[in-house]
């Protein structure tokens, strides 16, 4: 069953931000994930939700997710990701 990933996230440094977004697509896509929207305009219809910048991929299973966050190639990338920006939510959502 297909995931989704998705995540509300602060950017510190966009310059650094823009290098993590050009390398991070191959590891994404090297698991199976497919980017289905990345930090582009949105609206909140109903509620109080302020995100900042949304990000939400796809992934076959949990198993393709989670090999993409332990992939040891990855590793860097993450921890460059994780050094520039800090997470307000994020979530995984079951597929139908």
């Amino acid at each position: 069953m297909s995931i989704y990933l998705i995540a509300d996230s602060e950017i510190h440094d966009p310059e650094a931000y823009e290098k993590y977004k050009e390398a991070a697509p191959q590891f994404v896509a090297r698991h199976g994930g497919e980017y289905c929207c990345r930090g582009g305009e949105f609206e909140v219809l109903v509620g109080d939700w302020k995100p900042t910048r949304l990000l939400v991929i796809k992934f076959p299973t949990r198993d393709a997710y989670d090999g993409f966050m332990a992939d040891p190639d990855y590793r860097p990338w993450k921890e460059l990701r994780e050094s520039i920006s800090t997470p307000k939510n994020v979530l995984i959502v079951k597929g139908i």
